[in-house]
């Protein structure tokens, strides 16, 4: 299935959501979260509707309960889906990528994994064990169809192999967001040298792909003589968009990719003054000025960061009350992941803030020493000038 491109983000808001909207967890698998999403109802209705006829006509009289064995068919055929995912998943796991989940939709199934591959062989595989599961559950399917004797099972098994092999055939084209795409973004990045070179060969092949999509119609009414059914134009024109779209993202994503590395923490960083934690707000605003820091870290006794000035909460203080409050009222206390490497750049630096979400970081020193604070309005500002270059 599909697989997610997309890039880094700096949107706090969104890292900090435990899950989309509109989904809802069913269960994990190798310690990984397992959702569906509201679209997904619909598609397996769609199915119960669908494929009651077929049942009706193997085994006549069933009434209500063919719309229960077509229910029954969707979850066995997006188990199949679930099967697909879970390949991607566990194998990137074994790379050593985190996983933080697997989701099942409208058009068959998504998983998220952290950040982007280090490796064009972990692209790779990452990606091409989606469709060969596929193709695995298919043509086992269909060999069991061969020995299962005529009935509802032999039925639903037909359909799940005719299903996962055309799941696995088509994800197999060479064009983004396809896991096609990726073994194709895998090649060129692998002989080229150059990852945004494969995304945008890659992504190209999505589009041609999309414009191909888009013309069957045509080519059923004018080479085989097909009338095509306002359904088939649907589905077509559905899918078209949806690899003409994720095409186009993929490439828009490499582009500003290609401008990370530009993004480094070390000069974006502000000067820091350290202060006691019961200094006075007053005293410590005071000294920051006097001493042109940009921010302000309380520390201990020992000099260990205890935690970091908040801007807004300094601001939001009325001046008459400032001498009275120690400067440890309106600081956040130091936590994992708001102490970032000094020279964290790049990919690093936007997975690090998207992880952790804060307003300010502190850099340290590779010797524990402290080099300044990092605001993350610096960084989003930073990476909109990058982006708009």
């Amino acid at each position: 299935m599909p697989e997610p491109t997309d890039p880094p983000s700096v949107d706090r808001r969104a890292a900090a959501a435990p899950r989309a909207p509109g989904t809802l967890r069913i269960g994990s698998i190798a310690g990984i979260d397992v959702l569906i999403t509201s679209s997904w109802f619909i598609v397996a209705l769609l199915i119960s509707v669908g494929f009651a006829p077929r049942i009706e006509l193997e085994q006549p009289g069933l009434g209500f309960w063919k719309y229960v064995a077509s229910f029954v068919f969707a979850v066995v055929l997006y188990l199949s889906v679930l099967l697909h995912e879970a390949s991607h998943a566990i194998v990137a796991q074994r790379l050593g990528y985190g996983v933080n989940s697997i989701t099942l939709h409208f058009l068959g199934g998504m998983t998220e994994i952290d950040g982007t591959s280090r490796r064009p062989r972990h692209e790779f595989w990452i990606a091409v064990v989606g469709p060969l599961t596929s193709i695995a559950v298919g043509v086992a399917a269909g060999a069991a169809w061969l020995v299962v004797p005529d009935g509802l099972v032999r039925l639903a098994l037909g359909g799940l192999a005719l299903s996962n092999l055309v799941i696995g055939v088509l994800n197999l084209v060479p064009g983004l967001p396809l896991d096609g795409g990726r073994v194709l973004k895998a090649l060129v990045w692998g002989a080229s040298g150059n990852q945004h070179r494969g995304t945008l060969v890659a992504g190209w092949g999505g589009r041609i792909a999309a414009l191909a999509l888009l013309a069957w119609p045509l080519v059923q009414e004018q080479v085989l003589d097909v009338t095509p059914t306002l359904m088939d134009i649907v589905l077509v024109f559905i899918l078209g968009l949806f690899l003409w779209t994720g095409a186009t993202a993929a490439m828009a994503h490499a582009k500003l990719r290609e401008r990370l590395p530009a993004l480094v923490a070390r000069p974006l960083a502000r000067r820091t003054l350290t202060v006691p934690e019961d200094l006075p707000l007053a005293e410590a605003v005071r000294r920051a000025q006097e001493a042109q820091a940009g921010s302000i870290v309380t520390v201990s006794p020992d000099g260990t960061p205890r935690g970091i000035v908040s801007e807004a909460a300094v601001s939001a203080m009325p001046e008459d009350r400032r001498p009275w409050v120690p400067v440890s009222t309106v600081s956040r206390a130091m936590e994992d992941g708001l102490s970032l490497p000094a020279d964290v750049a790049g990919e690093d630096l936007i997975l690090a803030i998207s992880r952790r979400p804060a307003d300010e970081y502190l850099l340290v020193e590779t010797d524990g020493k402290i080099y300044g604070v990092l605001s993350t309005a610096d960084v989003d500002r930073a990476f909109r000038e990058n982006a708009a270059r």
